[in-house]
């Protein structure tokens, strides 16, 4: 997970109640919206195909300690742009709470928190992809740089959340960590589109999955 235990006292933790409500409210949205598009049946094979997803990230791939919290290759862009918003929503909240649950009972308190920092950068890079990405335009055919601007934005919006709850917990005396733990994790930022780009035309050659369920529809079309 992203927030260390005790970074944040019990006492201020209502605001990220607050704010992980708030984001579990828009994600309830966000997937009436895939069920009425898609249908249930496909919300929920991608949040399932996404759950896994992320709690292998979490799991699997290297973590290492830096500054305030860890850094994870979580592949926020690549979800989103094969499973789609909800499902990826999904599987950042299932993920990380499997994650706490069976391998990481300490982070638990943290929860709230940690949801927050994955779901509103998730979110605003929702919201960027449809400004910049013509309504008409097959995820499997955008350039390097639309993927880049969308991973900045999932990876940078996490720096910024980390930081924030660094400084809210423990006051500008954190300054030192998290500057260090944004510098490093910026080095996501340059792997994760090629990541991407690599799973994007991985899905172009495979169109068989247009019409199975099991990804979003503005992967094709």
């Amino acid at each position: 997970m992203h927030i260390e235990p005790g970074l944040i006292a019990p006492a201020k933790m209502v605001l990220a109640f607050g704010t992980s409500a708030a984001a579990g409210l828009y994600s309830a949205k966000l997937a009436l919206e895939t069920v009425r598009n898609s249908g249930p049946a496909s919300l929920a094979a991608r949040g399932l195909i996404a759950t896994g997803a992320v709690l292998a990230f979490f799991q699997l791939l290297p973590h290492p300690p830096v500054g305030v919290s860890e850094v994870h290759l979580i592949l926020g862009s690549t979800l989103f742009l094969t499973l789609g918003a909800a499902p990826a929503a999904i599987g950042l909240v299932l993920g990380l709470l499997l994650q706490g649950l069976f391998f990481a009972p300490w982070d638990l308190p943290n929860y709230a928190a940690n949801v927050t920092t994955l779901l509103v950068p998730l979110f605003a890079m929702a919201a960027l992809a449809r400004r910049i990405i013509a309504p008409g335009t097959a995820y499997v055919d955008l350039t390097y740089a639309q993927v880049a601007r969308l991973s900045a934005t999932f990876q940078g919006g996490i720096v910024a959340w980390v930081a924030f709850w660094a400084f809210y917990g423990q006051g500008f005396a954190a300054w030192e960590s998290v500057v260090t733990f944004g510098a490093a994790y910026m080095l996501v930022v340059l792997i994760e589109p090629l990541i991407d780009l690599a799973v994007l035309a991985g899905a172009k050659s495979v169109r068989g999955l247009e019409k199975s369920g099991f990804v979003t529809s503005r992967l094709y079309a």
